[in-house]
């Protein structure tokens, strides 16, 4: 956690920060959470913001408590590990947004949540993992006052758009390793990759994990975007259909990704199994050869008096000349249709 987000303690401990904004501009400096609604009821063009950090039960009642949030919503914010949806009690909307981060040394997604509520004087956000950081979001939102004074609709606008733009480079670095590891596929030098498959596999599990973020944001964007949703203004319509648009492009290329992953463990199975065909063959080949010699020496192994070339001067060295001229044969035959 960096510094401008670590807690304080006492009654609002868990609370990142709480500011009231009036106009579209900042009022001073942290508000104190019993009074933070009461002081944006008082303004006409006012409302709050608070946000959290992985907060207990115990700490998020007071804000539930303040703000009349439904005990549902109270559950899912604490406890996390939510599927993205958007969800309406009352006249509060609450929102589950998953964050996606790429890790490149590990290569694995790492994935958070943010969960927004909204009400006509006031927003809280509840941020659970790492790599969900909203301390930018709000500065970077304190600095556009015509975004700001659509109310709390901006700052669902600001964390939805902050989320969706980490996918796009969440993509971007997942994008590379999937074509670094196609490469090594059809690359025929794989001494440098000792196991492809293992990799494409835990790549894949990685995608899965990203599809399951980003996939189900597309549907409760869209009802925003339409205007479908009372408890967001319809003033920021526009912003969220861009955001929208985004989360679509996103899914769209992660789905691809699901496909062309399918696509290389399918051509890296057929490539092991044809490798493991031609050793069988190999071996099959060698096994021939060796077979028609010793049948011969079986049978001349065997202790009878009587037996063609028994006694004969020339009879061992020509019987090794027709060994060897057997093995010849055999194994050109073998070399010409690929077996060896």
């Amino acid at each position: 956690m960096s510094r401008d987000e670590q807690s304080t303690d006492g009654p609002d401990s868990g609370i990142v920060d709480c500011a009231l904004y009036i106009d579209g501009v900042r009022q001073g400096g942290r508000v104190p959470l019993d009074i933070a609604l009461e002081t944006a009821q008082e303004a006409e063009d006012g409302f709050v913001w608070i946000g959290l950090h992985e907060p207990t039960a115990g700490q998020f009642d007071a804000v539930a408590a303040e703000f009349g949030l439904h005990p549902l919503a109270v559950e899912d914010a604490v406890h996390a590990h939510q599927r993205a949806k958007l969800e309406i009690y009352g006249d509060i909307a609450f929102a589950v947004l998953k964050t996606v981060r790429y890790v490149d040394p590990e290569e694995v997604i790492e994935v958070g949540e943010v969960m927004v509520f909204l009400g006509a004087k006031f927003a809280v956000t509840v941020r659970h993992g790492q790599a969900a950081s909203l301390t930018g979001v709000r500065r970077r939102l304190e600095t556009a006052p015509d975004v700001l004074r659509t109310g709390p609709s901006a700052v669902f606008y600001a964390v939805a758009d902050h989320i969706v733009d980490g996918y796009i480079l969440a993509a971007e670095g997942l994008g590379n390793e999937i074509d670094a590891a196609e490469f090594l596929v059809f690359d025929t030098d794989r001494s440098r990759e000792d196991n492809v498959t293992e990799r494409l596999y835990k790549l894949k599990r990685e995608v899965l994990e990203f599809r399951r973020a980003v996939s189900p944001l597309a549907e409760p964007l869209g009802r925003v975007a339409r205007g479908e949703i009372a408890a967001i203004d319809p003033r920021t319509k526009d912003y969220f259909r861009d955001v929208e648009d985004h989360v679509i492009r996103a899914a769209e290329r992660v789905d691809g990704f699901a496909e062309l992953l399918t696509g290389t463990l399918s051509a890296n199975t057929a490539q092991i199994q044809s490798r493991e065909n031609a050793d069988m063959r190999k071996i099959t080949a060698w096994v021939a050869i060796l077979s028609a010699n010793t049948l011969i020496v079986g049978i001349y192994g065997q202790n009878f008096d009587f037996m063609p070339e028994l006694h004969w001067r020339y009879g061992y060295p020509i019987m090794l000349t027709v060994m060897l001229g057997i093995s010849v044969f055999m194994y050109r035959g073998f070399k010409r249709n690929h077996w060896l």
